[in-house]
């Protein structure tokens, strides 16, 4: 695949994404975010009483490095350790302290060998299921498989100054707010919904706690993180 075809939603027509412009706190830290589904790229992009733009670009990808978390050899620690680096998170107790030490310490990855990540977005409630997942009520099983279940989608961000030299700008098409955020709304409320129903199922000996995981030094080859 040498080029790959882009979506960013925003409430702005965006012809060129500048390169070390936006907002530090994302998921995965500065970058242009992007999907390859349009129609998420419309939901992403309006706000409730506000029209939005789903911007179209086209991604040569010749030279440039992607870390795809869905592959194997990641984990869903991999993408949690990811959020700690980068979103804001309120630490409650000490297991929730020593475990954010942990999982930088053992699964942090070296982002900058990297032009672009490919990962779930961290929406309403994905982030509501990893401080969950921190605050030692879900096991990393249950964590899983809820992103699985939740349906909102994977994103695609631009990291480096290569990645954003590569990047055309193909159009854009507009996204109605009264269509598009309604449809956002339900999105996030199933996976919501989802997750509570996911979450009631019996644990098992083989799920693993944060506080199991600092314990028992678990490491990123462990077979039951797969």
């Amino acid at each position: 695949m040498a080029e790959m075809i882009l979506y960013h939603g925003s409430v702005s027509i965006i012809e060129q994404p500048t390169f070390g412009k936006g907002k530090r706190h994302n998921d995965y830290g500065l970058g242009f975010y992007c999907t390859q589904s349009l129609e998420l790229a419309k939901e992403w992009a309006v706000e409730e009483k506000r029209d939005g733009y789903a911007n179209k670009y086209a991604l040569n990808l010749q030279g440039l490095t992607i870390l795809d978390l869905s592959q194997k050899g990641f984990t869903t620690l991999h993408w949690i350790t990811l959020l700690l680096q980068n979103r804001v998170f309120t630490l409650k107790n000490d297991i929730t302290k020593a475990g954010k030490n942990y999982l930088i310490e053992h699964f942090s990855l070296p982002l900058k060998e990297y032009d672009i990540i490919k990962g779930y977005r961290a929406d309403d409630s994905y982030f509501a299921y990893a401080e969950s997942f921190l605050n030692n009520t879900i096991s990393v099983k249950r964590l899983s498989e809820a992103l699985r279940l939740g349906n909102l989608g994977e994103q695609v961000v631009l990291m480096s100054q290569k990645s954003f030299g590569q990047l055309n700008f193909l159009g854009y098409e507009i996204a109605d707010a009264a269509t598009y955020y309604p449809l956002r709304r339900a999105r996030n409320e199933q996976a919501r919904m989802e997750f509570l129903s996911n979450r009631q199922g019996t644990p098992t000996p083989d799920d693993l706690y944060l506080n199991d995981i600092i314990r028992g030094g678990i490491e990123p080859d462990d077979p039951r993180l797969q």
